[in-house]
């Protein structure tokens, strides 16, 4: 028996509860599909916790514009919401001065992109705020924060469900199909299989987007990315670390470096790194430590031997390949690929979680735009 829906929200990680909660405030009738047991147990749980300013992200691209947009409205919804948080700032560093061409380049770039806060930081004045810190120059971001990422997930849900939409978890979609009475239709697996007719479908599936997008019956094959997997790895510290705020070396290739974060009760980690993997694998190798001291030790050299400790790994839903430019995210609609009521949310990695209230309002448009 097929039953009708008006809208079906595939993957219940952080952007998808966002979609599903702007949709269903907005009077429509939603069900998230979550093929796992509970919400966000992929990358919406394995990040750094970050609210991201927009500093790196090309000028214009769906990221720079969803990011700093996303970043005040998520600071105001944690505030109204309850959700645990703090700006607590970061510090982007070069650690020689052959970075400084980097580093003022990168302050450009986020003033570009409308984050004009950043303040250049000489070294003097670098060893009073952060006496541990051994770098030339930094620029500090004053509206870097972090966030209890599983508790705005739970706000999100909550704000779903209170509008009256439903969450179907251990329900994988299995196919999809743009049927001639304008409804796609998506078959389920799981304990209870169903069939869906659904006026609106939008693939949050993140890591599994580009899978999920391919069995969708009717949907041209030039409208899905091939996906890779950048895996990130995180190690976390013994003990307490010297520092107030994030510090991020000048990025690199597929990342922003090995970075110390700082999560809601005072734990420092470092990471991600960047492990290009062909399958999903979220073990993380111990011999992996001994990049991370060599890279931490270029901004904190008396991290002592021993120290750091496996912690747990991310991966990025990457739509380039090793060794590609970086590419923007890409919000995928009926103007695109002409199957109506569709949307594909491809590449949504970094920084997804702050760009979370955006992202759902650029969906919804698509939608209301069809």
């Amino acid at each position: 028996m097929t039953e009708r829906i008006e809208c079906a929200v595939i993957g219940a990680g952080v952007v998808g509860l966002a979609v599903a909660r702007t949709m269903a405030m907005a009077g429509r009738e939603v069900i998230i599909l979550e093929a796992a047991d509970a919400i966000g147990t992929g990358g919406s749980s394995r990040n750094s916790e970050v609210i991201h300013a927009g500093i790196y992200y090309p000028t214009g691209s769906v990221k720079a514009l969803t990011c700093v947009e996303g970043r005040h409205r998520l600071y105001e919804y944690c505030e109204s919401h309850g959700v645990a948080h703090r700006n607590c700032q970061k510090l982007i560093v070069a650690t020689d001065t052959d970075q400084l061409d980097t580093l003022e380049g990168i302050r450009r770039t986020a003033a570009e992109n409308g984050v004009t806060d950043l303040t250049w930081i000489e070294q003097p004045a670098l060893r009073e705020m952060e006496p541990a810190l051994r770098a030339v120059a930094a620029l500090l971001s004053p509206s870097t924060g972090i966030i209890d990422s599983h508790g705005l997930m739970l706000a999100y849900q909550g704000d779903a469900e209170d509008a009256g939409a439903v969450i179907a978890f251990n329900t994988p979609v299995t196919r999809g199909t743009a049927a001639a009475d304008g409804a796609l239709h998506l078959e389920t697996g799981g304990e209870q299989p169903m069939t869906l007719a659904c006026d609106m479908v939008v693939n949050c599936g993140g890591l599994h987007a580009p899978d999920i997008a391919n069995r969708i019956d009717g949907l041209p094959a030039e409208h899905v990315p091939a996906a890779y997997y950048a895996k990130g790895n995180y190690f976390t510290l013994s003990g307490k670390a010297p520092f107030s705020r994030l510090i991020y070396p000048v990025p690199e290739q597929a990342g922003l470096g090995v970075h110390l974060t700082l999560d809601m009760g005072g734990q420092a980690r470092f990471g991600p790194d960047v492990e290009w993997i062909d399958e999903i694998d979220y073990e993380v190798d111990p011999r992996r430590g001994d990049v991370f001291y060599d890279a931490v030790r270029r901004y904190w050299p008396q991290l002592e031997d021993g120290a750091l400790q496996p912690g747990y790994s991310g991966i990025r839903p990457k739509i380039q390949a090793p060794g590609e430019p970086a590419r923007d995210f890409v919000i995928s609609g009926p103007e695109d690929h002409g199957v109506a009521g569709l949307v594909n949310m491809f590449g949504i990695e970094s920084p997804g979680l702050t760009s979370s209230l955006a992202l759902a309002d650029a969906v919804a448009g698509r939608l209301t735009d069809q």
